[in-house]
């Protein structure tokens, strides 16, 4: 596996991360074996989409997914072209029709990005067919930096499932709009998920703030 380009993070390159520890996973994926997901070139598709001061709020999720040709370097979301939908995002999709009454016309959610959601995955790559494969390979030391760096003003977050909200412990719920539920995968969705109305809550917090709404849906 070649090394990503870091090349276009723009002012996220100054991580320390990125001195500090990304050699080592690097050289980890260059060692590793099996197929491993997103290709390169978008392993930080997300960063490189949304700059600091453009989140507004923040997506964070477990890894990429397993399968090939659905991770693409946002997290949740899967190529334009993806049938079925990866049942995470089903499941999302399920819950954004429940909450604002539509959800979007395909698994591709970089329209997200575009408005300011990070969609940040707490381990940015995965081997084929492994969940939380690569999760001991210290990505967690970028996760922590970026939620840091974006600790200069409100925002809102969306912590899904148990590794999103350890990594996210720290975020301040009185200053920030901290929304915690379970997993939207099949096995965790029933606890906490379903119901939770994310999407609407990300909203009302915006508008308080007066700030404009995101476009979940696309319509």
């Amino acid at each position: 596996m070649k090394s990503a380009s870091l090349s276009q993070l723009g002012n996220w390159a100054d991580l320390p991360f990125f001195t500090d520890t990304w050699p080592k996973i690097d050289a980890a994926l260059k060692a590793e074996k099996r197929q491993i997901f997103p290709p390169e070139n978008q392993i930080f598709a997300a960063l490189e989409h949304v700059a600091p001061e453009d989140v507004r709020v923040i997506i964070l999720g477990q890894d990429p997914y397993p399968t090939p040709d659905h991770a693409h370097g946002y997290a949740f979301s899967a190529s334009e072209d993806t049938r079925p939908l990866p049942k995470s995002l089903a499941n999302i999709f399920k819950e954004l029709r429940t909450d604002v009454g539509s959800a979007p016309g395909s698994a591709d959610l970089r329209f997200w990005a575009d408005q300011g959601v990070l969609l940040l995955n707490t381990a940015l790559t995965v081997p084929a067919g492994e969940p939380k494969g690569h999760a001991h390979l210290g990505w967690q030391e970028l996760t922590q930096q970026v939620l840091a760096r974006l600790a200069d003003r409100p925002r809102a977050y969306i912590l899904w499932g148990e590794s999103a909200q350890k990594v996210a412990a720290a975020v301040d719920a009185d200053r920030n709009l901290k929304i915690q539920s379970g997993h939207p995968s099949p096995l965790s969705a029933s606890r906490g998920f379903f119901g939770s109305r994310p999407f609407s809550q990300v909203n009302d917090w915006l508008h308080a703030q007066g700030l404009a709404t995101i476009n979940w849906t696309d319509t």
